[in-house]
């Protein structure tokens, strides 16, 4: 049984101007980089359910146990589960009864005006299209240990366990002993190519009892994080299409979908079929020494692999680069007995949303190690795992992603176009395809509409250029275009509201009879405001209908003297998003004194055992434009489940969702915050921080948020 107890180890007014991020350097000397990210290397000496360690490029990850490879991946389905996925590596079922999106829909009434949304999940097709497509686990790479007599090695056989992740390099290094002998593994991935390196020394390959197993599984439709079966050996085809001296080719054939697989190893090597799907490397080698490199992609591979040393040495290179530049936080100066863990939490996250959050779509919640909903993007998210990248200078992570709502802007369009909007209707849960998952929730969320505005205004503030603007302009505009077409005009309060129907980011309040939640409201005027920025950038000039709704937006719903979440609604339970409102968003709408009331009644009323990782976060930046940074601070580290961060880096929820990658990327956006500040905020250093000086914040190359 995981235990709460056992996870404690190791501890928007728009901006008009037309001006990059203020950017700055916060102390005289340089920061010691390589002795920043040195002291956060994270270290097992015992295998750990909960810490697995993974190595990856933004679209591809491999995530290893004790040995540096994925040797005893049923320890860790009890935990984090060990697993290979990529950004492109998918599965469908087939379709024979041809389950469409129509067959889900249903109508709400919206002042009058039946509008459908796929929210139907009680229908075959609901279920069918919810699995599908489904992130596919697309190998499992483990070692086989024989002990003297001949038998297979277990877990328990694996002593003296000393692995670290070299975060400098990107290389995982793993040192144990197996039955007595010692053995050494160092894994990395190639920074540009879904291919990792291992490295071992060991008496074992010499004994001639040390091999590598290769297993291939089915794809899983089930809901939870296995990404794979392996009892279905009949619905798949792996294939050997070609070995040469010192490289083996396998074709991986599930249903419509294929894939390819190259493993690099030494020329007096053997790959062997051991039972279907299942392969056996032995080194071939009386040396101590063997090292083979594993790579994956959608197409044939290229006939020149980089081999296992250059992969290595590709990775160092990379990750050395990648700290070198990009932004800084160092915090050991500091005298508060936190600064430690939130330094490590910073480092650590950084390294997670590299590896895991930087692809060519956006990311599934639990990244590339396991799967979360079917391994399906939830799009209110994007901003929590990718918006930081721009503040730690680091947008072309941010940007490798924005490309893809381009792709899938035509099935936003016929979205809008079926429930009688402009613009573009942006899914919530969704596959590469962009198709939106049924669901009596996800479809009837608005918050993710308006992230694409923010993120193309980072790249702007970023690059205020007319490339920028040429580039992303398409994705503004319409998304404008359909927000204020959303929002419906109440012709007795005299003002335009949002919903019903509607569900809120605080997903507790019912569609059919919430109006204007006070985050969705604040976001739409900050995104509507920002749209026509774009225009006037442009030289085109402000679109009348636009400004209307900026005008006469409802005003942020209140009782007394505090702010409630929508109107008339005072919830306690998930996301305390009202707060968002002035923190995510600079809150042009917000009274701050109204909003530091609120703040505080959430502190004292709310059920925190149902929050999220990035709540924290939220209330980290709403405490710093209130200027209360003891406030930040606390909220950052406060000493709750949801807010846990393992051995490894990552943000731990609960059983079922085990890490949460939005709450490091929420990390980074507040901490980027309060140390560079914020438009229009105070000036001075760090002024998200507490100011009593107990905190020495000394920070490089971030920037401002708007």
């Amino acid at each position: 049984m995981l235990t709460f107890a056992s996870l404690r180890r190791g501890g928007m007014v728009a901006a008009l101007l037309w001006l990059p991020f203020a950017t700055a350097l916060a102390q005289e000397a340089p920061i010691d980089r390589m002795a920043l990210v040195s002291r956060h290397h994270p270290t097992l000496q015992a295998p750990d359910a909960l810490s697995p360690f993974s190595v990856g490029n933004g679209n591809f990850a491999f995530t290893a146990d004790v040995t540096g490879l994925q040797t005893f991946p049923d320890f860790y389905r009890t935990g984090i589960p060990l697993g290979t996925q990529s950004s492109w590596g998918w599965h469908r079922f087939p379709n024979p009864e041809n389950y469409q999106t129509r067959e889900t829909l249903e109508d709400y009434d919206t002042y009058g005006r039946p509008v459908p949304y796929a929210s139907n999940q009680r229908v075959p097709a609901a279920a069918w299209l919810r699995a599908n497509p489904h992130r596919l686990d697309l190998a499992q790479i483990g070692f086989v240990f024989v002990r003297e007599d001949g038998t297979e090695a277990t877990l328990n056989d694996v002593t003296a366990v000393d692995q670290h992740l070299n975060l400098w390099t990107g290389t995982l290094i793993s040192r144990f002993e197996v039955a007595g002998e010692e053995v050494e593994v160092h894994t990395a991935c190639h920074p540009e190519r879904d291919q990792i390196a291992v490295q071992v020394r060991s008496p074992l390959i010499e004994d001639e009892r040390l091999r590598i197993r290769f297993r291939f599984p089915y794809g899983s439709g089930e809901f939870g994080k296995e990404a794979g079966t392996w009892d279905q050996p009949e619905k798949h085809v792996t294939l050997k299409i070609g070995s040469i001296a010192n490289r083996t080719n396998l074709q991986r054939i599930l249903d419509e979908d294929m894939y390819y697989v190259s493993i690099l190893h030494g020329e007096h090597s053997e790959f062997r079929e051991v039972t279907y799907h299942t392969f056996e490397l032995h080194p071939g080698t009386d040396d101590a020494s063997f090292a083979f490199a594993v790579a994956f992609s959608p197409e044939t591979l290229d006939p020149d692999l980089p081999d296992a040393t250059t992969t290595q040495q590709a990775s160092e290179d990379h990750w050395a680069e990648f700290w070198s530049t990009g932004g800084a936080i160092d915090l050991s100066e500091s005298t508060d007995a936190r600064a430690n863990e939130l330094e490590r939490r910073i480092v650590l996250s950084q390294y997670l949303t590299a590896i895991q959050c930087a692809g060519d779509m956006p990311p599934q919640e639990t990244g590339l190690v396991f799967n979360s909903w079917f391994g399906k993007s939830h799009l209110e998210m994007h901003w929590w795992h990718a918006a930081h990248f721009a503040l730690w200078n680091r947008l072309p992570l941010l940007e490798r992603s924005l490309g893809w709502y381009q792709h899938i802007l035509p099935k936003a369009r016929e979205t809008a176009w079926l429930q009688g909007y402009a613009g573009v209707r942006w899914p919530k849960m969704v596959g590469p395809e962009g198709r939106d998952s049924p669901s009596s929730v996800g479809t009837l969320l608005i918050w993710q509409q308006p992230h694409p505005i923010y993120f193309a205004e980072l790249c702007y503030r970023a690059h205020p250029d007319r490339a920028t603007l040429d580039r992303y302009k398409e994705m503004v505009f319409e998304t404008a275009a359909f927000m204020a077409s959303y929002a419906h005009w109440d012709r007795e309060q005299q003002t335009f509201v949002l919903g019903p129907p509607v569900i809120p980011a605080q997903e507790s309040h019912p569609a059919k009879t919430t109006v204007n939640p006070s985050f969705e409201l604040e976001y739409w005027h900050w995104a509507l405001q920002t749209a026509q920025a774009w225009r006037e950038r442009l030289g085109l000039v402000r679109i009348p209908d636009w400004d209307r709704v900026i005008e006469h937006l409802a005003p942020l719903p209140q009782q007394g003297d505090t702010y409630q979440q929508a109107e008339d609604a005072w919830i306690i339970r998930d996301h305390p998003s009202v707060l968002a409102a002035l923190g995510v968003l600079p809150g042009a709408k917000v009274d701050p004194a109204i909003m530091r009331n609120t703040y505080r009644k959430v502190m004292d009323d709310w059920d925190w055992p149902s929050t999220w990782g990035w709540d924290y976060p939220v209330m980290a930046m709403t405490a710093a434009r209130l200027g209360e940074g003891d406030w930040a601070v606390d909220a950052l580290l406060m000493d709750v489940q949801k807010n846990t961060y393992l051995v490894n880096g990552h943000n731990y929820q609960d059983e079922r969702l085990p890490i949460y990658l939005p709450g490091n990327g929420g990390l980074l956006m507040a901490v980027a915050m309060m140390a560079a500040g914020w438009e229009g905020g105070p000036d001075g250093d760090a002024p998200g921080f507490p100011q009593d000086g107990t905190w020495k914040v000394r920070w490089e190359n971030l920037r401002a948020m708007p």
